[in-house]
């Protein structure tokens, strides 16, 4: 496997042009490890007309200065529980295995930097939490993590973001044959934090991994998962919450390539939004792709997204985009719905003697517990029910 230093971006240049990119879509997505090989955006691509540019802190033109540095640390539960922790250099030739960047920001935070961070689950009945640290108030870095399993292994972890700063980042989850892995990533930034992440998944033969995204802090949040599948087998489940408040911007936007026969994913996104007058719109944006290669006979795949709008001065932009180009599937939809609250709910439980207050809570708990119910660990599960409490408070819905 070459690492990201010596992958030539010549086929790609010579395709579309030095600095190129091809037409937008799932199926001509253009990737390379080379930052060089992406135009500079200007907030009308497809791939960028959603994304406030102004706020990226030029993590996506070339004139953020990476003066910062945002430490990984993690805690495996202590010795003995089957977790290799390494720092390596950009030559390590397992960097890279779990996909290849996608956008600009991306392939930045790829060619800039130094030492990653890997992983390996070998067996970890307790989870491993991994803490994505920022730079700091004002300053601006990158970030690389890599999780992998050994093959037939059963692990958790948990990526939590927290603090400051701007930080451009690719995380890699490699899931090794046979074995399943199960995800939380937790968006918990200050309020000044801008936070760009691609993430790489890359699954094995008969490979499972069960993905849950949540964000809740951050000034602007931008996730860009991609799933992919060596071998045949593969179950990809990811699911995903976020609460935006008035000025907070979050951008969940993912794409599902499935390439090889027999392999399933099963994606659910919901979204609560909650503006306030005189300050810029809650924004959330949720874009699904899913592509079915004509090689991936028997697949299934489903994918759905939810917006749940409180108040004005909110707004929810979702696309969810299927591809097929194969007849012989086992099944494939896809789906999106955009509300306001809903004064009917609100009514009938006011009706049997709730107030208002305790009424919003229940509806708003009742749309996002289907996604917290898939967090397997009580304590965090309980901390992020807390969360959202603490949301519904800031403007008391």
């Amino acid at each position: 496997m070459s690492s990201p230093d010596t992958v030539a971006a010549a086929a790609e240049a010579g395709r579309y042009g030095q600095g190129g990119v091809p037409p937008a879509g799932a199926m001509e997505r253009f990737t390379s490890y080379d930052v060089e090989a992406f135009e500079v955006p200007g907030g009308r691509e497809e791939n960028w007309r959603f994304t406030p540019m102004k706020r990226l802190r030029g993590l996506h033109d070339g004139t953020a200065t990476f003066d910062g540095t945002a430490a990984v640390d993690v805690s495996a539960g202590g010795a003995g529980t089957g977790v290799t922790v390494e720092t390596v250099g950009r030559d390590d030739a397992r960097i890279g295995e779990g996909g290849v960047p996608a956008d600009r920001v991306a392939a930045q935070a790829w060619s800039a930097f130094r030492e990653a961070t890997v992983v390996t689950l070998d067996g970890t009945p307790e989870p491993v939490t991994i803490t994505l640290n920022g730079p700091g108030a004002g300053a601006t870095a990158v970030a690389h993590l890599q999780v992998r399993t050994t093959p037939h292994t059963e692990a958790t972890v948990v990526v939590e973001g927290r603090g400051s700063g701007a930080l451009a980042d690719n995380i890699e989850f490699v899931v090794a044959d046979g074995s399943k892995l199960v995800v939380i990533v937790t968006e918990e930034w200050a309020d000044d934090a801008v936070h760009v992440s691609g993430q790489h998944i890359a699954l094995g033969r008969d490979a499972t991994i069960v993905a849950t995204s949540i964000a809740f802090g951050g000034d602007l949040v931008r996730v860009s998962p991609t799933v992919t599948y060596t071998a045949p087998g593969g179950s990809a489940e990811l699911f995903g919450l976020g609460f935006a408040d008035a000025g907070q911007h979050l951008e969940q936007r993912l794409l599902v390539d499935h390439s090889t026969p027999h392999c399933s994913s099963n994606v659910l996104y919901k979204n609560a939004l909650q503006g306030k007058e005189g300050v810029t719109d809650a924004h959330t944006v949720w874009i699904g792709d899913v592509l079915i290669r004509a090689a991936a006979e028997q697949t299934e795949t489903f994918e759905f997204n939810r917006n749940l709008v409180l108040t004005a001065h909110a707004r929810a932009d979702s696309v969810p985009n299927l591809e097929i180009e194969t007849g012989e599937i086992a099944g494939a939809g896809h789906a999106s719905a955009t509300g306001r609250f809903d004064d009917e709910q609100l009514f009938y439980l006011q009706s049997r003697g709730i107030p208002e207050d305790v009424a919003r809570r229940l509806v708003v708990r009742g749309f996002f517990g289907e996604i917290l119910s898939r967090i397997p660990l009580a304590e965090l599960r309980e901390r992020l029910e807390a969360a959202v409490e603490a949301e519904l408070a800031v403007t008391g819905a």
